[in-house]
């Protein structure tokens, strides 16, 4: 297939949406297909654009699949001038998009017109790059394909970044109105489809397209408790399947094991001998960060626990100035993905903060990783919400911007290396089961080849994955989650996203 995709973040940035969007490309190719993507220059989450790249330049980049095997698929990326802030507020980030918007308006056109592409297809955000996929699958008669990483719009006015009453009434129904002109949408979890819904698309035009992981990459490399502290149990991938054994009969975890984690823990400058809460991810307003800060306050003097930010992002030298007189929290620039599996095999626990509103109108992509390395969670949700349901039985689940709920969570698991060790492997256990990188997207091709009426080609990888079923998932421990669910007449969430990430 020829593939069109029209997006704001891609490749070569590490975190995020331009990290999902550059390995999906890649997959693709690997499989043969012809992708063409019109992007930006990387600036994310640095709000910087990166070395070797011009915020106000066209650049061109054309590459075979790397794959080695039969297909021969390829990767056209044009990259289009953007305005990028150094500091972000409501204002500057629509002009920030609005200028992608101009710049590669011409380009997706023009590429539309030269070569019919089978599908074009955008990501949300930016919701500015709507109209001009929809008039590029128009012009050649394309199937459009909308993927929603998360709600931006509706996230903007939640969090206050935009306040104008008619201006929400008038935009957020321009962005219904766009959403229901393309024959198919997807989202990362069933709540998100669900509010798909809830905005006019059709059900039948909906569709799951959950982050992935690669789990052979993103796996644990130590003791999920505090260094010299094993476990009594180990992890290992079934040869020939993407599930997951659990040997009961394992040894602890030997020596060199816990010695390596601690050489680990001192190339990046952090204490060996502490328990170490860690979040990893971009520093931005929808994070509520602050209660991180609360909570290293309040138990600033003990000397076991320490508290872990590492990340950039719009609010990061607030925070950092916040931070002042705090010492026992470490800050750490972006690590190279080559060792992003080392910085969160540091962690004793990971930490998932998100402010009041945020939790169904997105879903954090770093969820993935922390579920992969084999440690558990804090995180902060409204029951009933898919963070909420994702990680029950495998964290801890508190209230939004509950300072205190979240502190006794941390300590919690602070205090029981046990509980950080169970929880941490049915993280694992669900991460390998259910979010493995070759079943999402050989789920995502296929679905791209009956949305085309290609229903007769079948990839390598499509191949590899047939013989994997989803078996019913656990249910999740009940005492793991600090928050009363909310009954709803529908299945599980949780069980849903399991069901739709496996190919049947």
């Amino acid at each position: 297939m020829n593939i069109l995709l029209y997006g704001l973040n891609y490749s070569p940035e590490e975190i995020g949406i331009g990290k999902y969007s550059g390995e999906m490309v890649q997959f693709l190719a690997d499989q043969g297909h012809h992708v063409t993507v019109v992007t930006t220059p990387p600036y994310y989450p640095d709000w910087k654009v990166g070395k070797g790249y011009k915020a106000w330049a066209y650049k061109s980049e054309i590459s075979n699949n790397r794959s080695g095997g039969e297909a021969s698929g390829t990767i056209t990326v044009i990259r289009c001038p953007i305005w990028v802030p150094k500091q972000v507020n409501g204002l500057k980030r629509i002009l920030h998009l609005a200028s992608f918007a101009g710049t590669s308006l011409p380009v997706v056109l023009w590429k539309a017109l030269r070569r019919r592409h089978e599908v074009v297809m955008t990501v949300e955000p930016a919701a500015f790059c709507m109209p001009a996929t929809l008039v590029a699958s128009l012009l050649r008669r394309s199937k459009s394909w909308l993927h929603v990483q998360d709600f931006e719009v509706d996230a903007a006015f939640e969090l206050g970044i935009l306040k104008q009453p008619l201006l929400k009434r008038l935009v957020l129904a321009a962005e219904a109105f766009l959403m229901r002109r393309f024959n198919r949408v997807s989202s990362i979890s069933p709540n998100m489809v669900f509010k798909l819904i809830q905005k006019g698309v059709a059900e039948n035009r909906c569709a799951m397209l959950p982050n992935w992981v690669d789990c052979t990459i993103m796996r644990p490399l130590g003791p999920a408790s505090s260094p010299g502290e094993g476990s009594n149990q180990k992890t290992a991938l079934e040869r020939g399947s993407d599930r997951l054994r659990i040997d009961p009969a394992a040894p602890s975890t030997p020596p060199e094991k816990v010695s390596a984690l601690a050489g680990l823990r001192e190339s990046f400058g952090l204490p060996i001998d502490k328990c170490l809460a860690m979040y990893a991810g971009n520093i931005g307003a929808k994070q509520g960060l602050e209660i991180i800060l609360e909570t290293a306050r309040e138990h600033a003097d003990r000397t076991d626990l320490a508290f872990v930010i590492c990340g950039t992002g719009a609010a990061h030298q607030e925070l950092l100035q916040r931070s002042e007189g705090i010492g026992n929290i470490h800050w750490l620039p972006v690590q190279p993905l080559s060792r992003f599996n080392e910085l969160m095999n540091c962690a004793d626990i990971h930490l998932l903060p998100q402010r009041a509103g945020a939790a169904d109108l997105v879903m954090p992509s770093k969820l993935t990783g922390m579920l992969a390395t084999g440690r558990p969670i804090v995180a902060c949700a409204a029951p009933g919400t898919q963070i909420a349901d994702v990680v029950r039985g495998r964290g801890l689940v508190v209230l939004p911007d509950d300072v205190e709920a979240f502190s006794h969570a941390v300590i919690q698991l602070a205090e029981s290396s046990d509980l950080r060790i169970r929880l941490g492997q049915a993280g694992r256990e669900y991460a390998v089961n259910h979010l493995s990188r070759l079943a999402v997207l050989s789920k995502f091709e296929s679905d791209l080849q009956t949305l085309v009426g290609d229903r007769n080609i079948q990839s390598n990888a499509v191949r590899q994955v047939t013989d994997v079923t989803p078996d019913t998932p656990d249910k999740p421990d009940e005492s793991s989650d600090t928050t009363t669910r909310s009954r709803r007449p529908s299945n599980d969430p949780a069980a849903s996203t399991l069901q739709s990430a496996v190919p049947r």
